[in-house]
């Protein structure tokens, strides 16, 4: 039988639409995008890439758009506008309900069903497997962290909370959590 991870994503929040707070991390906390001296973050081969993968979300998905984003020594913040699709999109999808999201058929209402995989999800595996597949080409020793942090931005100050954080996180790194020393 086949082995299902439980999904991380909050049930209640269908990931179709809205404005998020995305934290990518490396493995381990390793710093595979660059390294900061004198307040400025110097991007690494990868890093650049990951920096135009940012900068240009519609190469993956249409509906994405990346307003404000830092790439760090050992991780991305992003805020990521998911648009809301088109009407045809959720006529032709079953409800995106938390049953339909699950890895696991058998937990399904309806086991036939594939599995509903939300945009932003969709969106995070394609910008990490591009970023996976050019560190191979390039023959550039990467690996992300698997999964990733999600927060439902709620509202201006939440908002305003957030790309404040972005805006001075390379200024803060000696301070950062993901701050290995």
């Amino acid at each position: 039988m086949a082995q299902y991870r439980k999904t991380p994503r909050a049930s209640w929040i269908p990931y179709n639409e809205g404005l998020y707070f995305i934290t990518i991390c490396t493995e381990g906390k390793r710093h595979f995008f660059g390294e900061i001296h004198n307040g400025q973050m110097n991007l690494s081969q990868i890093g650049l890439f990951v920096d135009n993968e940012l900068k240009n979300p519609q190469i993956h998905n249409k509906h994405i758009k990346i307003p404000m984003y830092v790439v760090m020594p050992n991780h991305i913040h992003a805020i990521i506008e998911v648009e809301s699709l088109d009407s045809d999109y959720y006529e032709n999808t079953t409800a995106l309900s938390a049953e339909i999201r699950t890895p696991n058929p058998a937990q399904r209402c309806n086991p036939d069903v594939p599995r509903h995989v939300p945009t932003l999800s969709r969106y995070i595996n394609m910008f990490k497997g591009a970023v996976s597949r050019y560190a191979g080409r390039n023959k550039l020793v990467f690996q992300w962290q698997s999964r990733y942090h999600d927060h439902l931005i709620r509202g201006a100050s939440d908002g305003n909370k957030i790309a404040d954080y972005i805006e001075n996180n390379i200024a803060r790194w000696d301070k950062d959590c993901y701050n290995d020393k």
